[in-house]
């Protein structure tokens, strides 16, 4: 019983785009089912049924009338209005609208992007000047001079990495004197697509190699870069190391007498078991598994990505976490733009890129809505005290997004529990935020697979909670009703002891009830079928 029903969950339909000079198959109480719409779902269901009885049009139909008479029973006793069902509801609208929301032009070419950036690797160094999340245009326009100062010195001369040493907020280009540490003066060695935040990758492929950029903004701060190089990737390796903590002159032979011991042909998988001490790897003969470019620190980095031949180990170096010496196991070169495009547009969906994507449809959406802010009402956003003023002070329309007014109500609900971000900023994103929604309400409108697809699991769930209800958990718990069917059945079942047919009982009860529940609900409505056109479908698929 359950196999039907769920068959007829997932190719039930709607009639919301029908045109209306199309000829009605159906009415069941004036609510009218076109001959498109049952071929919609006939064709959709052909695929699952495997005999030619089951194809005919006249049974497809019966059942088609069944599954509406039930859809129309739950919305009359309001299984719509359930909590649990609304809840579901709304989950499965942002799941449904996901795909609407991004820009798969825009996608495409940022997966373009990424292969270029993958296959090309740049080597750059930057200086850091941190930004509080919360910090005003003031304090940000004396963030950006200051750093913009020091782009000044280095293009009149100074150093690079002795102004990174001494004024960037980046620590590891800073020397640390308690540890004798050396900083990177702001080097940060070569990297490709997703090893950096987006922003600051942008950056470096768009600076030329030996300028320094203008000041830009991540989520960290502001920087300044100057590229170094770019060259073409080798791709990623698989290496394996030997690490020494101590880093003192003790480790420095320790890790020298191993690298001698390696000379003299002794296997590093023994080595590393016996000596390293990075507990995530000795174990496993010091294998690190698979990386690329800036995915470790410089010194280790340089080191693994210089070896040339599988099997080849470097001399002992020094990174900030002691003394290595690693070993090339595997290369992995990249591949071609084809063999990688699916494994990049993953990446790109687990990424802070698709934000972009996001942003290409707000701005498009911008451009197509009338979009309206009332300045008088915006006055509420230099208050002190904004989200503590009343509700019936806040009933004023904010914006307004073509036909739809958004109080100011609505925006103070939005804010209430989003207390790290300026109150500028936080109208900005409401502002996208409410663009967004009323884009996702009014999907049924303008797509139409979307408005089908979500109606077939709005009257599907619906469908469920019912014959959750009217048939299978009367089934299961009835016990005295089961025993009864049971029983008055005794010339189908070849036994007297229904626990040792109980399966079978419970599936014929199922449909007994069904059958029966079915009868009374046709009894309740009124059903209509235009004769004329069931013949014209029928004569059409006997001839196709």
């Amino acid at each position: 019983m359950k196999k039907i029903v769920l068959l007829f969950v997932l190719v039930a339909s709607i009639s919301v785009f029908s045109q209306k000079k199309e000829k009605t198959l159906i009415t069941i109480d004036g609510e009218k089912t076109t001959v498109s719409e049952f071929k919609r779902i006939y064709e959709k269901n052909l695929d699952a049924i495997d005999n030619e009885e089951a194809k005919s049009i006249t049974n497809n139909l019966d059942l088609y009338i069944n599954y509406k008479l039930k859809v129309k029973e739950a919305y009359a006793i309001h299984l719509d209005t359930l909590p649990s069902y609304k809840r579901e509801m709304e989950s499965y609208k942002n799941q449904l609208s996901a795909p609407y929301l991004q820009d798969t032009t825009f996608i495409d070419q940022l997966v373009k992007e990424a292969y270029f950036r993958t296959k090309n690797k740049v080597k750059a160094k930057h200086i850091l000047m941190r930004l509080p999340r919360e910090a005003s245009p003031r304090d940000t326009l004396m963030v950006y001079n200051k750093i913009l100062e020091l782009r000044e010195r280095i293009i009149k001369g100074e150093k690079f990495e002795a102004i990174a040493a001494q004024y960037s907020e980046d620590r590891s280009a800073q020397d640390d004197p308690k540890t004798g540490r050396k900083g990177n003066g702001g080097n940060l060695g070569y990297f490709s697509a997703f090893n950096m935040v987006y922003p600051f990758e942008v950056a470096a492929y768009a600076t030329k190699v030996g300028e320094i950029s203008m000041p830009f903004k991540t989520q960290f701060g502001y920087h300044i870069m100057q590229v170094d190089d770019i060259k073409e990737s080798k791709g990623e390796i698989e290496a394996a190391h030997i690490l020494i903590r101590d880093t003192t002159a003790v480790g420095k032979m320790k890790i020298d007498s191993i690298y001698v011991k390696l000379k003299n042909k002794e296997l590093f998988e023994d080595l590393a078991k016996k000596y390293s001490e990075d507990p995530g790897s000795k174990n496993n003969g010091g294998k690190l598994g698979k990386f690329g470019a800036g995915k470790m620190v410089k010194s280790f980095d340089d080191a693994a990505f210089a070896l040339e031949n599988v099997s080849d180990f470097s001399k002992p170096f020094r990174s900030q976490f002691g003394w290595h010496i690693v070993k090339l196991l595997k290369r992995h070169p990249i591949q071609s733009f084809d063999e990688m495009k699916v494994e990049l547009k993953e990446k790109i969906k687990k990424s802070s890129r698709m934000q972009l994507s996001e942003d290409a449809v707000v701005n498009k959406l911008k451009k197509e809505y009338t979009i309206t802010e009332y300045e008088e009402a915006k006055k509420i956003l230099d208050r002190k005290n904004l989200r503590a003023i009343p509700k019936d002070s806040l009933q004023n329309t904010l914006i307004s997004i073509n036909d739809k007014n958004i109080t100011q109500e609505t925006f103070i609900s939005y804010i209430r529990n989003r207390r790290h971000l300026a109150v500028f900023k936080l109208f900005e994103m409401f502002k996208e935020d409410q663009i967004l929604t009323y884009y996702k309400e009014n999907l049924i409108y303008t797509e139409p697979e979307y408005a089908y697809t979500l109606k077939e699991y709005e009257d599907g769930l619906l469908l469920f909670e019912l014959m959750q209800e009217k048939i299978w958990a009367k089934s299961s718990n009835d016990s005295i009703g089961l025993q009864k069917f049971f029983e008055s059945q005794t010339d189908t079942y070849a036994t007297t002891d229904l626990n040792s047919v109980k399966g079978q009982v419970i599936n014929d009860y199922q449909n007994f009830l069904d059958k029966n529940w079915i009868a009374d609900l046709r009894k309740k409505s009124k059903v209509k079928v235009n004769k004329k056109e069931l013949k014209k479908l029928i004569k059409f698929y006997e001839n196709k």
